[in-house]
């Protein structure tokens, strides 16, 4: 009898993704992705490699997207947790991924030396350029962020304020359509 291995289930294998709030005064850094059918915002960050330390991991993705050295910011708390299950265009089963959203504060001197781009790696070797926008928090509500946060970070009295629940809603295909 032979063993055929049964197809992969949607959801069924975990990602696991750091990304960052990092603040300057009220304006908090975006990267912006501007697609042939749409535009949308990213707070900076990208997947844990395998058997990757996250701290380490959220540091690399800093580091690769703004060439923000985490050790020169103040905070790395973790803010909030979104778990995503969308499904997604194309023939690979879509992960279940959690975002593990952290928190850091610069100062303007830090600031003036991050990336104003992010180049991200597609599949095929050629590269999407992410602008990096600085956008005053308190009016990310209505934007286009994903994971779906804007309206979460525009509601907190300020860059600083404690965050009293990490876990935001799920992003499901029942609130939220792949772009």
């Amino acid at each position: 009898m032979t063993n055929t291995p049964a197809e992969p289930v949607p959801f069924s294998r975990i990602k696991i993704r750091t990304g960052a709030l990092v603040f300057c005064g009220d304006d908090v850094a975006l990267i912006r992705r501007d697609r042939a059918d749409s535009t949308h915002y990213t707070p900076p960050g990208g997947n844990v490699e395998h058997g990757e330390d996250l701290t380490r991991a959220l540091a690399r993705e800093l580091a690769e997207e703004l060439g923000l050295d985490t050790a020169a910011a103040e905070g790395g708390d973790l803010m909030w947790v979104v778990d995503q299950r969308v499904t997604r265009p194309g023939p690979t089963p879509p992960p279940r991924k959690l975002h593990l959203i952290y928190r850091f504060h610069i100062g303007p001197d830090i600031r003036a030396t991050l990336a104003a781009q992010e180049l991200d790696e597609l599949p095929d070797g050629s590269h999407e350029v992410g602008v990096i926008e600085w956008i005053d928090y308190r009016n990310t509500a209505e934007l286009p962020i994903f994971p779906p946060i804007g309206p979460a970070l525009a509601a907190l009295a300020d860059p600083r304020a404690s965050v009293t629940d990490t876990a935001l809603d799920a992003v499901t295909d029942a609130n939220y359509t792949w772009v």
